[in-house]
């Protein structure tokens, strides 16, 4: 084994807690979990609790939910002009489910033609994009001629009342295999629906199929070793991001109006910024995940993916609701939501400087783009406030380290008994959680308390915070793309959202990220509506 710059005691840890869960580890893959870097995050997370006080009250002791008051103080602006050209690009010429949706109520479009044309778009597009894991034809036409007879006796539901849309293959459906992307759940059929499945269809949807996804959601590229990745489809050689990675592929190719995704440390918001999408991550709490397989208990998220800010509300209010078989979820008013046209007017935002890294944030391209949305805000009236955050690192540590946790200790079962059913990156970025200590799992606790604290009092003097969300274009088809600037949201659990500003000089989508207070998805949204309008050419 290459064990350089990895402390021996984290690699005795590592095997001795491997025998004490009865797993038995190769030495095959002791060296791909070094050679693949996955012991750092054991290492980057004792460097962050070196850092933080071991005084406070652990965070799973708190009661979720609670909010702080928000800050009222308005100030003055200096707009800048944002840039023009080929900065921003123009959405794809496809239409969103606000612009379907009054054809389909007024009967100028049927449900099952639109229905028909998603499910041959699949057939002529699939081949080469990777996107469906499962198309549930012979089911969504039948789903659509309802619709359209419940929309022709005057039953119409509301706007996704026969809308093709897709579902990640981790929610359950009933009657179909949910498989999570791996080999163990190849055969799993259930009798029953995920919470976002069930309320889908009470909003009459037309779900045509379950989309691909990295390895039970534990990457955030699309690599997967029993189904192949998923390719971009801005360019082909390209990766979609993960672990969402079908659905951002689904919705960007044209495929369908929507898909839901997971996000555990950036799975929503990374294949949406690779895919020039709206990817909103709500509000820990906010949307039911029952039904859905886990990742890691007390950093899973289940959002939308849509074409437009204005979709991503849609799904937003039919998504989210207290679901008593959850006992995350809060039953927390959407009722602000409505005006996404409330502008950013005086609106103070954090423009992230300064990450923990003492590296540079992102790509020149990926500044240049994430500066171009910040220069839209500004021009209409947002006020941006530069903020050093070394504890972003520190934050992305701490997710890490409870993500591996929380994941080792779901999947600890199976890998007594089915570990080489288990992928390479999958089976050692699992097995490498165990490197943690006795101790690790109260002190990330504690760690994400303080943390926590740091940032209440941060937006005690900003509105809103922005960063690119993730560092580069797209990576080759199959590679992770970090996740510096997504999973530490994850950990505080607020809402997020990655929206498209522009295409890099090779045509591939760039973004910025703009991330909210607890339960105040209204102006995140707002905000990425007016960076929306400019880029569609409407300010």
């Amino acid at each position: 084994m290459n064990e350089e710059n990895i402390p021996s005691n984290l690699i005795d840890r590592l095997r001795t807690n491997l025998k004490a869960a009865e797993i038995t580890v190769s030495e095959a893959d002791l060296q791909g979990m070094l050679e693949k870097g996955f012991l750092r995050s054991p290492m980057a997370f004792d460097a962050a609790l070196s850092r933080i006080s071991n005084d406070f009250i652990p965070d799973y002791l708190k009661s979720w939910g609670d909010t702080f008051q928000e800050a009222t103080e308005s100030h003055q602006n200096n707009p800048a002009t944002p840039a023009k050209g080929k900065t921003l690009p123009v959405r794809q010429q496809q239409q969103s489910i606000e612009e379907i949706a009054p054809l389909i109520q007024k009967r100028e479009i049927s449900p099952l033609e639109l229905t028909r044309q998603a499910l041959n778009r699949i057939g002529e597009r699939d081949s080469d994009l990777n996107a469906f894991q499962l198309v549930l034809a012979e089911r969504a036409l039948a789903a659509a001629k309802q619709a359209e007879q419940e929309i022709a006796a005057g039953n119409y539901r509301g706007p996704l009342h026969g809308v093709p849309v897709a579902v990640k293959d981790l929610l359950a459906m009933r009657g179909t295999i949910t498989t999570a992307g791996s080999k163990i759940l190849a055969n799993w059929q259930t009798d029953f629906d995920a919470a976002g499945v069930e309320r889908l269809e009470a909003a009459g949807a037309i779900i045509v199929g379950k989309t691909r996804m990295s390895e039970f959601a534990y990457s955030p590229g699309s690599n997967n070793a029993h189904y192949g990745p998923t390719h971009n489809p801005y360019n082909l050689e390209h990766d979609t991001g993960g672990s969402s990675s079908g659905s951002g592929a689904a919705v960007a190719d044209g495929l369908v109006f929507a898909a839901l995704g997971t996000d555990t440390g950036g799975s929503i918001r990374i294949p949406a910024a690779q895919c020039g999408l709206v990817g909103l991550k709500p509000t820990f709490g906010r949307v039911s995940l029952y039904g859905g397989v886990t990742l890691a208990w007390s950093l899973d998220h289940l959002g939308p993916m849509t074409r437009t800010v204005g979709d991503a509300a849609l799904l937003l209010k039919i998504l989210s609701g207290y679901d008593a078989r959850d006992i995350r979820t809060r039953p927390q008013s959407l009722e602000n939501l409505g005006n996404l046209e409330a502008g950013v007017k005086n609106l103070r935002i954090g423009v992230l400087t300064e990450d923990g890294s003492g590296q540079p944030l992102a790509t020149d391209e990926a500044l240049t783009a994430w500066k171009a949305g910040l220069a839209v805000l500004e021009h209409n009236g947002a006020e941006l406030i530069e903020v050093n955050l070394p504890e972003m690192r520190d934050l992305w540590a701490v997710n890490g380290a409870i993500l591996g946790m929380e994941a080792a200790s779901y999947h600890q079962p199976m890998l007594k008994e089915r570990l080489v059913d288990f992928g390479e990156f999958m089976r050692q970025r699992v097995l490498a959680a165990f490197a943690y200590g006795p101790l690790s799992f109260v002190r990330a606790q504690q760690a994400r308390v303080s943390l926590r604290r740091r940032f209440e009092a941060l937006f005690e003097k900003i509105d809103l915070l922005s960063t690119p969300p993730v560092p580069a274009v797209a990576p080759l088809l199959g590679t992770p793309t970090p996740t510096f600037f997504t999973a530490p949201f994850n950990l505080l659990g607020w809402p997020a959202v990655s929206v498209p500003v522009a295409l890099s000089a090779d045509g591939l989508p760039l973004g910025m990220q703009l991330v909210g207070k607890p339960w105040d998805e209204a102006t995140v949204l707002q905000a990425a509506r007016v960076v929306e309008a400019y880029v569609e050419g409407r300010l």
